[in-house]
């Protein structure tokens, strides 16, 4: 394994997606979301991504330099275009704009149709946590080959489809951000334990007979197989809810057939943004909020567990301790960052020369 602290990180990743055309702010904007996924633990929405976005920057299935564009404004209601530019530019754009109704209308419903990878988007839950406000995401992933198998099916038929819903911090607990892929994994853990020649944990994937495997190179090797989906059925309905909300209800792109071959990622995501004080500010909403997690959290812990914590709690702790140690990148991943760099005129030392 590999480490590299955090700020050098981002340097090189910021050199990197310049060199695939975009601005310095633009490229610092994608490369910061990167490597806070990784310092948060999220390794699959982070710098593994690079060689993925360059290559889709060189062909033109990523818009560099892009930005949204308003398709429609009904009152609390904001239709946004993302043109297929980068998601860590397009994804901030529309939570602004969100946030800035929500705050005149007490709610906003924002839909961001076409935009290329929103990458992590407990990044977009924060920003309105950070704000004061409650949201809501529904996602729907599309431009490749379907990635997840439905619930009884043997062979994939639609992607990871995101849910996430964040909650602003109150004086005795931090933000709770729930982020998930709706299938039992996301699959960029399968691309690190490809590339890390790791297994997978049981029950994320079956092969391309519909059996369980923990061989993560079903997802990358010929004949493919399929990640699951969490929970059986309840993952399957909360990715589907991912399509129909997330993507249909916008006049945006569903899984089909027609979409398979793109080669790139297309997001589409329903935003709902609150304001925890809408129902009156007489509502105890914070003080519910601590003495429910409090008692949660009280729980005796089981076996071979510490404590018993709440979604967002271990990006926190992991956060702090790659911040202060460095972040850990597999030696695969590291490779295609070497290759895709020199690819684009760097030189190899400058990546030699970062790691720890």
């Amino acid at each position: 394994m590999i480490t590299v602290a955090h700020d050098a990180l981002e340097n090189l990743v910021t050199e990197m997606i310049g060199r695939a055309g975009s601005t310095p702010e633009e490229a610092r904007q994608v490369a910061h979301n990167l490597v806070e996924a990784n310092l948060l633990g999220h390794d699959s929405h982070g710098v593994g991504l690079v060689a993925q976005y360059m290559r889709h920057a060189k062909t033109g299935t990523l818009t560099v330099n892009g930005h949204v564009s308003l398709v429609s404004d009904n009152g609390a209601y904001l239709l946004l275009d993302g043109n297929m530019a980068y998601g860590q530019v397009t994804g901030g754009e529309a939570m602004q704009l969100g946030l800035d109704r929500a705050r005149t209308a007490g709610v906003a419903i924002v839909g961001l149709r076409n935009t290329h990878h929103l990458g992590r988007i407990g990044a977009w839950g924060e920003i309105c946590a950070q704000a004061g406000f409650i949201s809501i995401h529904f996602v729907n992933v599309i431009g490749h080959k379907p990635i997840v198998a439905p619930h009884g099916g043997a062979e994939a038929r639609y992607s990871t489809n995101p849910y996430c819903t964040a909650i602003p911090a109150t004086d005795k607990n931090p933000m709770f951000v729930l982020d998930m892929a709706t299938s039992r994994v996301a699959f960029g853990k399968a691309r690190v334990a490809y590339n890390a020649g790791k297994e997978m944990i049981e029950g994320a994937l079956i092969d391309h007979h519909g059996l369980p495997t923990r061989n993560a190179a079903v997802m990358f090797e010929e004949p493919r197989g399929a990640l699951t989906s969490f929970g059986q059925h309840k993952g399957y309905g909360l990715a589907l809810l991912g399509e129909i909300l997330g993507a249909a209800l916008l006049g945006g792109p569903v899984t089909d057939p027609v979409h398979e071959g793109k080669d790139t990622i297309c997001n589409n995501m329903l935003t709902v943004i609150i304001d925890p004080k809408g129902f009156g500010a007489d509502i105890p909403f914070a003080s519910s909020i601590d003495a429910m997690l409090g008692y949660v959290t009280s729980a005796r812990p089981g076996e071979g567990v510490d404590k018993v914590q709440v979604p967002g709690e271990p990006e926190r702790e992991t956060g702090a301790a790659r911040r202060a140690n460095g972040v850990p990148v597999d030696p695969g991943t590291w490779a295609l960052l070497v290759e895709a760099g020199v690819e684009a005129g760097m030189d190899r030392h400058d990546f030699d020369g970062i790691a720890v």
